[in-house]
């Protein structure tokens, strides 16, 4: 079914919205074979089919990533019917938008098993097959929140610092062992998805993305990169999230006033949250009906990010600095002459 020898073989988790759905098919038009993992029926077939039109080749498959022997059965047939997998993307998620007291345990815990455990199962079934040959990279899809939890997302944010904690962790050990296989993450801003018409929210206004918004395609290009370049720990995607991680690392009881006195307006719009509105907490909301990439807030999102090129492009960065800073020595110096 694949071009052993020339397709580039990608995993990528959450495959039928979102920032899945975009970096499906960003690698498509590179004209790789992408294996699209995730529950929903119409949004499954519509990511494939967009895969198919970008140029690559698509094998959706239904999957559950909570649930471990899913994912390794998905893996063993990615295997099986495209060929070795060079590149695993994990970014399936769900959540609840509510205070922490307003979520039910088994709700807690569900986002917790998909979006935590999800990243295990996968880069679990990844490395399976990864470390005996050496080489393949694992992209974690992160974000801001994966150092600074907010208001109304307790159980995304713990998901996310799991995360991170585990990332961290596994990358350590590869070192250790000198492994070829590498583990990146990119943390990413407020991005224009779905999620804020499905997932299971108790706010009395529709959810949103905290402002300054990205489109999906800055994330997924950011994984494309992070994905070709793995040896870097992680990248930063947004001004908002260097800004963010920054505020977090030198005035944290700061950040908690301002996000107390500011997170829970800054996470709604002004109209009422739909009751109607579907719940992809326990199943998924695009079965039947296909949702795509973008979200509902396409005119206040921006689709370029140069704080973007700057993370990925530190070197030149810094050799730049340094020659500034000596073009001005060399100017002082010749003016004291």
């Amino acid at each position: 079914m694949r071009e052993r020898d020339s397709r580039q073989v990608v995993v990528v988790t959450g495959a039928s919205g979102g920032i899945g759905r975009a970096t499906a098919r960003a690698f498509a038009q590179r004209g790789a074979a992408v294996a699209l993992l995730a529950r929903g029926e119409a949004g499954l077939k519509a990511a494939a089919e967009d895969v198919e039109a970008a140029g690559g080749v698509a094998l959706p498959i239904e999957v559950d990533v909570a649930d471990q022997r899913e994912v390794e059965a998905a893996a063993a047939r990615v295997e099986d019917e495209l060929g070795p997998i060079d590149v695993w993307v994990n970014d399936a998620f769900t959540s609840v938008f509510a205070p922490f007291m307003e979520i039910e345990p088994e709700e807690f815990r569900r986002v917790t098993e998909v979006s935590y455990l999800g990243y295990v199962f996968g880069t679990r079934a990844a490395l399976r097959r990864m470390l005996p040959r050496d080489r393949g990279a694992i992209v974690q899809v992160g974000s801001a929140l994966a150092y600074r939890g907010i208001p109304l997302q307790s159980a995304y944010c713990g998901a996310k610092h799991a995360i991170q904690g585990f990332n961290e962790a596994l990358r350590a050990e590869l070192l250790h062992d000198k492994s070829n296989v590498r583990v990146t993450m990119v943390q990413m801003p407020a991005v224009n998805t779905p999620q804020f018409d499905w997932v299971l929210s108790r706010l009395g206004r529709h959810a949103q993305p905290v402002p300054p918004i990205y489109q999906p395609e800055v994330a997924a290009r950011a994984v494309v990169y992070a994905a070709d370049h793995p040896k870097r720990r992680e990248y930063w995607v947004g001004a908002s999230t260097v800004g963010t991680l920054v505020a977090d690392k030198f005035v944290p009881g700061l950040l908690d006033r301002y996000l107390a006195k500011t997170g829970y307006d800054s996470q709604q719009t002004s109209q009422r949250r739909d009751p109607r509105q579907p719940r992809n907490l326990w199943e998924p909301a695009d079965e039947d009906r296909d949702y795509g990439a973008h979200g509902d807030f396409d005119d206040r999102s921006s689709r370029r990010s140069p704080q973007v090129w700057a993370s990925q492009h530190h070197g030149l960065i810094a050799a730049a600095g340094a020659g500034l800073v000596a073009l001005a020595a060399g100017a002082v110096l010749a003016r004291r002459h």
